[in-house]
């Protein structure tokens, strides 16, 4: 194979300081090796938040895609954008891609799984709002150490635990399931951890603990 016909691999993240340190790259990155295998691929990195449209690296690996024909891949679709017009204005630009998380989507699946992002990236600022409005009430002073800081983690805890609930009932998994066998589901699917990391029974069990927690 040639390097003009390597597929392009979009990978980003949201920080300046996780572009610096790859935290959450290595994750991505090794999804979409696992998808391709041993087919060698380009890669292109962008350091911005999911909020915003105007993504120069992304613009680079299209017009990457449409000079050599190939197609675009991501590790998940929330990489692209937790927006459904913005995914449905890429299915449109004639650009193929393909998510790691959901390599068997069809074009109607793609716009379900990007309302559902959408939607998980609303939740996410609501309770991320909430959640500090609350440690507020509380009287938890922001940016220090030790039990304060606890208080928010639980928040973040939770608002985590909220935002992939849509992405676990879509998979058919609830609570009372078997913890290993929903975590294995979880990791086949590409989902991570609020940490970036691998499921375990004890992490399932933390974020289903959380399920029906509200804010406040």
């Amino acid at each position: 194979m040639t390097s003009d016909t390597k597929p392009a691999a979009y990978l980003r993240v949201s920080t300046q300081r996780q572009g610096q340190s790859g935290l959450g790259l290595e994750a991505q990155r090794h999804a979409i090796i696992m998808l391709l295998g041993d087919e060698p691929f380009e890669e292109f990195i962008e350091v911005e938040s999911g909020k915003k449209s105007k993504r120069p690296k992304l613009e680079a690996a299209i017009s990457y895609c449409r000079k050599h024909k190939t197609r675009l891949v991501i590790a998940k679709l929330d990489r692209l954008a937790r927006n459904v017009h913005f995914i449905s204005g890429l299915m449109e630009s004639g650009v193929d891609f393909l998510a790691a998380d959901i390599p068997q989507a069809d074009r109607f699946m793609l716009h379900v799984y990007a309302a559902m992002a959408e939607e998980e990236g609303r939740r996410i600022s609501e309770r991320t709002k909430a959640a500090l409005k609350a440690a507020k009430r509380r009287g938890v002073k922001l940016g220090v150490h030790g039990q304060k800081l606890a208080d928010i983690n639980r928040d973040q805890a939770v608002q985590f635990s909220q935002s992939v609930k849509p992405r676990l009932q879509a998979l058919g998994l609830a609570p009372g399931m078997n913890l290993q066998a929903v975590a294995d589901q979880l990791n086949v699917s590409g989902l991570k951890t609020a940490s970036g990391g691998k499921w375990y029974r004890s992490s399932v069990s933390r974020m289903f603990r959380y399920w029906n927690c509200q804010d406040g």
